[in-house]
């Protein structure tokens, strides 16, 4: 595959392919959840048209088969899923959200990345979510309200991409999930059980209406759950398109739920109608003879997740063996040297770069520089875990950004906690969609407008400007995109052919989760399903932690004796994935730890 065709700016390196082969079967709808099935077959066929998907809920990954089966292609059942899963899964994701989505035509032989994530409006300034004292505000307090809501971003970035790579009528793309709103669908039994322990949620009356009865209790699992305001809201957008979210009464619901509500957060409608989506290059990287893609900043999820595969890549792994003492103790070594530099130096660097600070090019070219990454590695001991571990300096490896602009931030101060959902999709003509989308915290800011929860994406923000009287780089400002976690990801083989695709939700977590999978397929030689379902061990906040259940105790006290000091404890990963196989037949993973399916199969005839 040409590089420059793909528009590829970061890549460090390419070597040899070592293709896996097998499959899994799909994973049954939790029970409870709808009975829509899940396809266990995967399809090849070189007279026939194939596709591909899996997404977190049952009816979300049912509406994009139904937009693929008539010959739709990955974006558009893109928006029919992202459309679904706002209704069905809301404690996640949806239209009132952001998301990044990684997009492969393998007919032009074109990667492209989009950037939907939400901005801090115009009002914002950096003490945002300081108290009078000077003090971080309580975490909770922050999301809670309109101060923690960010202008969303998903539904003008599913429009550009539906501009360059839908073929059917944006509107039709709709017409599931406004028909689902209407006549209702089953509260599933995550969504109930979220319901359950988001005590603040039902204090806020729309909200408090929606999800729960009128004495106060979650709708029970299976109960029919009826949307007739987010019905309304799709089908404007689907006859008006994105504008009219962004104008009009959508917007105006919008503004009034953000500046009405406790801790009003000061949008306006100028910040809606000046919203726009980004495209960006992907950055990439070679791990061991396979290309790995993911998003660049204002995502960090792409850089940590290559400097880690590239820190493994100096150790065998594959050799160590999966879930062995050693091959976890160089995962969380590395993720430790991957996430300091993460925390010191990843955000929407293109806002710093005029004050003085590192450009988006500058902090790519700087934290996967060979030289810079080889002297990490170097720090790490297989024998035994560092006492501590510092963000390094790639100004000392011969780059042109000078030291000063790297010394001067400070580390970061965000809350970060787990929600979020990620999807894969492969149409018939081959196209693929890896997007991973978010409202943050469960059920976002808590906030409803129009139907659709609001985000709370601006508690993604360190809420210390300063450390230490340095800058963080990841502070507020206004029109500033916060730094995210999200990794969605494409991998190529030698030849240049989609091999994989994989992301997850899960905060800071999301990074350590697709890298397991990565490392499981590509070292340890498992199927898709495999590397999705294996126990997740991840660094993701200065403490290693391993998946409760995953892992025995000889294990634990091994680690323990290298000077870890692990947590054993429930990590509710959602990874979905997919690998092509050797006759070109879809090998599928989604992660039991949540309710998501894969589904497969032929384009029917037009």
């Amino acid at each position: 595959m040409s590089q420059y065709n793909r528009q590829l700016r970061w890549i460090v390196g390419l070597a040899l392919l070592a293709a896996a082969c097998g499959r899994d079967a799909g994973v049954e709808p939790a029970k409870g959840q709808s009975e829509i099935p899940a396809t266990q077959t995967a399809y090849a066929s070189k007279d026939r048209k194939s596709w591909f998907i899996a997404a977190a809920n049952p009816y979300a990954a049912e509406a994009g088969a139904e937009i693929l089966k008539k010959g739709g292609s990955a974006v558009d059942a893109a928006i029919a899923t992202q459309a679904v899963l706002g209704l069905v899964e809301p404690q996640s994701s949806g239209l009132g959200g952001g998301a990044f989505m990684i997009h492969y035509d393998p007919n032009s032989d074109r990667l492209e990345t989009y950037d939907g994530r939400e901005v801090a409006p115009a009002s914002a300034t950096p003490g945002r979510f300081l108290t009078a004292t000077g003090a971080p505000m309580n975490f909770y307090d922050a999301v809670a309200g309109g101060l923690s809501v960010g202008v969303p971003g998903v539904v003008r970035m599913l429009k550009l991409a539906h501009d360059e790579h839908g073929t059917l009528e944006w509107a039709e793309n709709f017409e599931q999930a406004a028909v689902l709103a209407e006549t209702g669908f089953e509260v599933s039994p995550r969504l109930n059980g979220l319901l359950s322990r988001i005590p603040r949620l039902k204090q806020l009356p729309a909200a408090g209406d929606y999800f729960y009865s009128v004495d106060g209790a979650p709708h029970p699992v299976g109960h029919i759950l009826r949307n007739p305001a987010y019905a309304q809201t799709l089908r404007v957008i689907a006859a008006d398109g994105a504008d009219a979210f962004y104008e009009g009464e959508i917007a105006a619901a919008i503004v009034d739920a953000v500046n009405s509500a406790p801790n009003p957060g000061g949008m306006t409608l100028q910040d809606l109608a000046e919203y726009k989506p980004v495209k960006r290059s992907p950055v990439c990287s070679g791990y061991r003879g396979y290309e790995i893609c993911s998003m660049a900043p204002p995502s960090s999820g792409g850089v940590t997740l290559l400097q880690i595969l590239a820190l493994l890549e100096n150790f065998d792994m594959a050799g160590a063996g999966a879930g062995s003492i050693e091959a976890l103790h160089l995962l969380f070594e590395a993720s430790r040297l991957a996430y300091a530099d993460r925390n010191q130096y990843l955000a929407d660097n293109e806002m710093l770069s005029d004050g003085g600070g590192l450009s988006t090019d500058a902090v790519i070219a700087g934290l996967l520089n060979p030289p810079y990454l080889d002297a990490r590695a170097s720090l790490i001991n297989p024998a035994r875990a560092a006492e501590t571990v510092t963000p390094g300096d790639p100004s000392a490896f011969e780059i042109a950004t000078g030291a000063g602009a790297w010394r001067r931030y400070g580390a970061d101060a965000s809350p970060e906690p787990p929600s979020t959902s990620h999807f894969v999709i492969v149409d018939g003509d081959g196209r693929v969609v890896s997007m991973t989308t978010t409202v943050e915290f469960a059920f976002g800011s808590h906030l409803m407008a129009a139907g659709m929860v609001l985000n709370n994406q601006l508690t993604d923000f360190s809420f210390l400007p300063e450390r230490e009287g340095r800058p963080v780089a990841n502070a507020v400002a206004p029109g500033k995109r916060p730094r995210s976690s999200m990794t969605p990801v494409v991998v190529f083989d030698e030849s240049g052919d989609l091999w994989a695709a994989a992301g997850s939700p899960g905060g800071p977590a999301i990074i350590g989760y697709v890298a397991k999978t990565l490392v499981a397929m590509i070292d340890w030689g498992m199927t898709a399903q495999e590397a999705v379902n294996y126990p997740n061990a991840v660094y993701p906040r200065g403490a290693p932690l391993l998946e409760e259940g995953g892992f025995d105790n000889q294990v634990a006290e091994g680690l323990k004796a290298k000077g870890h000091g692990v947590t054993q404890r429930g990590l509710n990963s959602g990874v979905h994935a997919l690998r092509i196989l050797p006759d070109g037949s879809f090998d599928g993973g989604a992660d039991p730890r949540r309710e998501g399916v894969w589904l497969s199969g032929y384009v029917e005839a037009q």
